[in-house]
């Protein structure tokens, strides 16, 4: 396992990249402990992955100063600037997806993460296959990593339509609305099961699938996130409602464009 008090074995190196990779996807470790550094950089560059390291923020502004990385795994905790700071100067700089590592486990630390805009988040110590897991997730969210081609589909709700290849949303103008990838698939979930009450399980399940940990209780904080969204581009329109010891439901009828 990896993490600040524990480490193991990696993972046997492969004779070829993921036959799931479409690309060879850029990750960017920012990590200031150089075992676990090495280790996660050590792991994913034999699953067929592009390593970059960096051990604090200055570090990783020179690394993005030359390249443009496909997704981001932060430590929270990290010597002069935080975790939290990094990711909030990221999610402002742009939408490159960010996996949040921490020691710490409790509930309010994942949250405040995932409201900084993290979009997702593992606790140390974790097994390589775990962050694996999370990794290829969160990459094919980005359509980086091969996922199923489903039909071209178009969906129009409210002042939005959402376009799940091209995964965008946008109001009926055509200006964009810029949700993190994790924000997307929460609102994809919805649109396609329109008028129906959905658990947090159910939402886990379709959006998370296999990494999806059946305690988790961030996707009240995915919901609140994009509730404000949909409420700047629609005041008033309540498009996502709570329903008491049910879930979620969205409440404006859905039509295929």
């Amino acid at each position: 396992m990896f993490g600040k008090c524990a480490a193991g074995p990696l993972a046997k190196p492969r004779a070829m990249p993921d036959k799931d990779c479409m690309v060879q996807a850029k990750i960017l470790v920012v990590e200031d402990d150089p075992d676990i550094s090495q280790l996660v950089a050590g792991l994913l560059a034999r699953e067929g992955f592009a390593v970059e390291t960096a051990d604090g923020g200055a570090a990783m502004d020179r690394v993005l100063a030359r390249l443009t990385p496909d997704l981001v795994i932060l430590d929270l905790m990290l010597p002069g600037e935080d975790g939290l700071s990094i990711c909030r100067r990221l999610r402002v700089a742009g939408m490159v997806p960010i996996l949040m590592l921490t020691a710490k486990s409790d509930e309010i630390d994942r949250v405040v993460g995932l409201e900084m805009g993290a979009d997702d988040y593992l606790v140390k110590p974790f097994g390589p296959r775990e962050l694996l897991a999370r990794v290829r997730a969160i990459l094919r969210r980005g359509g980086t990593v091969r996922a199923p081609a489903p039909p071209e589909r178009r969906f129009g709700f409210d002042a939005f339509v959402l376009d799940l290849d091209a995964r965008q949303v946008h109001d009926r103008a055509g200006t964009p609305i810029i949700l993190t990838s994790a924000e997307f698939d929460l609102l994809a979930c919805f649109v396609q099961h329109p008028r129906r009450v959905l658990s947090r399980d159910q939402i886990l399940d379709w959006t998370r699938g296999r990494t999806a940990d059946p305690f988790d209780r961030t996707v009240d904080t995915l919901i609140s996130r994009l509730r404000k969204k949909l409420e700047a581009i629609s005041p008033g329109s309540a498009l996502i409602s709570t329903v008491r010891n049910g879930g979620y439901i969205l409440t404006a009828p859905v039509s295929a464009l």
